[in-house]
């Protein structure tokens, strides 16, 4: 594993499409970031590729997440669709990206945080609500490009 650089990459792996982490093995070895998935499940690494690793964790509700929160730092990137993690990252500093390519910031995640409770609350009492629709090539276009933005970016500093 390289030296670490001026961020990481870490992804919230148990439940990242598989394109979403094919792009971000691409990014990390070409840009040599370091990257870091967490999940509580075993993970396939790619093969050639020293800039990630995996880190697994026991099974419980929240545990990965948690993991996420005590070893990211100010100015790291974090892969997730898990709003409540996104808010706690946020709140730190730390860059948010959802697998469909948008980024969490300041000004959105309160926002998106009370609409996914108002949901959850409507699922809770019974209301069918369906979910999010299926990943697909759009949704990949859209997480390619905000990754990419956000990497020139960083490369600009």
């Amino acid at each position: 594993m390289s030296s670490r650089r001026d961020f990481q990459i870490w992804v919230d792996a148990d439940a990242a499409p598989r394109a979403v982490k094919e792009i971000i093995f691409r990014a990390a070895k070409r840009l040599e970031i370091e990257t870091i998935l967490v999940a509580n499940q075993r993970l396939t690494l790619p093969l050639n590729n020293p800039f990630v690793q995996a880190v697994r964790v026991t099974h419980g509700a929240d545990v990965a997440d948690q993991h996420i929160v005590e070893h990211a730092a100010e100015g790291d990137l974090v892969i997730t669709a898990d709003i409540p993690l996104a808010s706690l990252l946020v709140a730190r500093g730390v860059e948010v990206l959802d697998p469909r390519g948008e980024r969490y910031t300041q000004e959105n995640i309160g926002e998106r945080l009370s609409i996914r409770d108002f949901m959850e609350g409507l699922r809770d009492s019974g209301v069918e609500t369906g979910g999010p629709s299926a990943y697909g090539d759009r949704d990949k276009r859209e997480f390619a490009s905000a990754l990419d933005r956000f990497l020139t970016a960083r490369q600009a500093r």
